[in-house]
């Protein structure tokens, strides 16, 4: 049915366009650089598990987009929603999610933010308004979107970030949440996070358009293009789309970021050349953030060597959690499937029958009424 409800029980406010010209503190600087080391240390552990067998299907990591997890997710507020793709660790604990529960997730452990049944892909938590990562590519943006509708049904103030990859940008769902939420005017900000790669195809390569914020004009709705290695810029320019959203005018923003492994741990990402490779060290954005506040004297060598060890320090306390953490029971496997009871739902494991074994019919010929 057609939607006749056309804006919010509330009144709003004209879209905000500018960047907040507020410029970040000594100590928020210092704070986004602790996150950014915290989730450069979380992540290469991460990927030494992977490589011990500690932990189990896909993950990817967010080695190289530091600057821009951080940036985002300091400028929403405590009741906004996030939607992520498979790609979100960093933004599971720049979200505040205790990074214990995270490791304990990735671990496949019951102490973990899904109970251990979702893994690297399938972080969830609800009190952090964290909705999730999503394994199938662009899975999360028509949720995304509906919750920005129910935001915007009830008359809410809070705003919807839904992020994904550059090769989301050219599947169908795509075009549709954005052509819904311009129509509607929800309260969302789409995030592309552009780090030059679909997995091994580069973004001139697959796009026609390869500044992907560009696509918003096809719906009327406003972008923007930001630094990813700057969090600073990030947050302002989250801050600004933020406020645009909540004013009733969705917003496409696109961070360049780089990448500096392949797509999953499991990829070596022979597809770049080793000028490619090491241009993406040398744009590291901890090195580069560290290096401006250094000059500028907003950081101190004692700083750093403070922030690697609290992270350092952290970090182990995640794999201690995670390794004393039991395996989730099996019992348990279907307890989260449906939000709430589903008629004839399945619950059979894997290599059950599909249906209960019958009792076994006896083909001997039978001796009832034989001759004596």
């Amino acid at each position: 049915m057609p939607r006749t409800t056309t804006s919010r029980a509330r009144p709003r406010s004209k879209p905000t366009a500018a960047a907040p010209s507020d410029t970040p503190s000594e100590a928020q600087e210092l704070a986004f650089y602790r996150q950014m080391v915290l989730i450069r240390r979380f992540e290469e552990r991460a990927a030494r598990a992977y490589s011990e067998a500690r932990i189990g299907g896909y993950c990817h990591l967010n080695l190289g987009e530091e600057a821009t997890v951080t940036g985002l997710m300091s400028a929403l507020r405590a009741e906004d929603y996030v939607f992520t793709n498979y790609r979100e660790h960093g933004y599971a604990l720049a979200r505040g999610i205790a990074p214990e529960r995270i490791m304990a997730e990735l671990y496949g452990r019951a102490d973990g933010v899904s109970k251990g049944w979702g893994g690297s892909m399938h972080l969830f938590d609800l009190a952090a308004r964290f909705m999730g990562g999503y394994g199938i590519v662009g899975g999360q943006l028509p949720l995304a979107t509906g919750a920005a509708l129910a935001i915007d049904s009830r008359g809410g103030d809070e705003a919807v970030v839904c992020l994904m990859g550059d090769g989301t940008t050219n599947i169908g769902a795509f075009h549709e949440s954005l052509n819904l939420a311009a129509i509607w005017k929800l309260p969302i900000v789409y995030v592309i996070v552009n780090n030059g790669l679909g997995m091994g195809t580069t973004v001139e390569e697959a796009s026609a358009e390869p500044e992907l914020h560009r696509r918003a004009a096809a719906y009327r709705m406003a972008s923007a293009r930001v630094d990813g290695n700057d969090p600073v810029a990030v947050r302002a320019a989250a801050a600004a789309a933020l406020a645009s959203a909540r004013a009733g005018a969705p917003f496409l923003l696109e961070a360049v970021s780089g990448r500096l492994k392949g797509h999953s741990v499991v990829d070596p990402a022979r597809y770049r050349s080793r000028e490619e490779v090491e241009a993406a060290r040398a744009a590291d954005p901890i090195a580069g953030y560290a290096a401006r506040l250094l000059e500028a004297g907003r950081l101190s060598e004692q700083q750093i060597e403070d922030a690697e060890r609290d992270a350092d320090r952290t970090v182990a306390a995640a794999v201690a959690f995670a390794e004393a953490s039991p395996h989730p029971d099996p019992d348990t496997l279907f307890d989260y499937t449906y939000a709430t009871p589903v008629p004839n739902d399945s619950r059979r494991r894997p290599g059950e029958p599909l249906f209960p074994t019958m009792p076994a019919v006896s083909t001997a010929p039978s001796t009832n009424g034989a001759a004596a």
